[in-house]
């Protein structure tokens, strides 16, 4: 693990700790779940976008010409 010491803004610090109390975990623990959720967000924003990349309209158009063409089942409107 490591330990690092972050400055917070006073009003952002109160907000964080009100929720750290209502959720009833440390802000040690509100503030890496903070950090890896907005870890995963960017990381999967780089993936989706690598993968973008990779993508090619005429496949698209290959793969959807493969789909059935048919009525969606009444519930799935």
């Amino acid at each position: 693990m490591s330990a690092i010491s972050i400055r917070l803004p006073d009003s952002l610090h109160r907000l964080a700790r009100d929720i750290a109390r209502q959720d009833q975990v440390s802000m040690n623990q509100f503030i890496a779940s903070a950090v890896a959720e907005k870890v995963s967000a960017l990381a999967t924003e780089q993936y989706l976008n690598e993968r973008a990349a990779r993508g090619s309209p005429d496949k698209f158009r290959a793969a959807l010409a493969q789909v059935p063409d048919t009525d969606a089942p009444t519930f799935d409107r």
